[in-house]
């Protein structure tokens, strides 16, 4: 991958809607506690390139369903670099889900819809079932765990990319569950950020069967008792 391709996109053209982005996310962290990351390039690199990097993994115009939004990681960077792409952001806090629609609108993101709902109940809907060609995730929990709340909304055929630290062992870790779930590894992209911030992994899952109906299991199992 082209790393340097990310920073100069988030650097060059698009600066100044990433800089709209940063003065909305520092103002909304005074409220919600989204990020830790307070410095300028910090959150330049951390936040916006790492999230951008993995854009020329999504199809074009694909649709996208993002798990644990937060403060639109990596889904709003995304947006800003892939205009093409169309997401569906959820998350379970409703303050969150407030900021988000803030961010949307003021950053005049069309063909993004914010879904206040926890992923295991709604992948239970024949609405959002298997419907995404590409769900991604970032920062959400171990890769196990992630695969039980986002395989059940990828469709056969589409991808799903968790952006991940070094994933070497939640990948072992996973391996069951990727299966059961109805998946199989793609790949694994390793980049290093700017100004030694950080390895990266981004985790590809092709979905090459259907997730059983007993997946998600919800009631907090996904996380209390993993597949493994």
């Amino acid at each position: 991958m082209d790393i340097e391709k990310t920073v100069n996109a988030v650097y060059g053209e698009k600066k100044d809607i990433f800089e709209k982005y940063l003065s909305l996310l520092v103002e909304g962290n005074k409220k919600f506690n989204i990020t830790s990351v307070s410095d300028e390039k910090e959150a330049f690199i951390k936040h916006f390139i790492d999230s951008a990097a993995g854009e020329f993994l999504f199809p074009l115009n694909c649709e996208v369903l993002e798990v644990g939004s937060g403060g639109g990681f990596p889904s709003v960077p995304l947006k800003i670099i892939r205009e093409d792409l169309r997401f569906t952001l959820v998350e379970s806090t409703g303050k969150k889900c407030g900021f988000l629609t803030e961010i949307v609108n003021n950053l005049g993101l069309r063909g993004v819809q914010v879904i206040h709902a926890r992923a295991e109940e709604l992948a239970k809907d024949s609405l959002y079932r298997e419907k995404y060609g590409a769900v991604c995730a970032r920062a959400v929990a171990r890769l196990n765990v992630l695969c039980e709340y986002c395989l059940p909304f990828v469709k056969k055929g589409g991808v799903f990319i968790a952006y991940k630290g070094d994933a070497d062992g939640e990948i072992e870790e996973a391996a069951k569950a990727i299966e059961v779930l109805g998946g199989r590894l793609k790949g694994v992209e390793r980049y290093s950020l700017p100004e030694d911030m950080g390895k990266r992994s981004l985790v590809v899952i092709e979905k090459v069967k259907s997730t059983p109906e007993k997946y998600p299991r919800g009631r907090g199992l996904e996380r209390k008792k993993p597949i493994v």
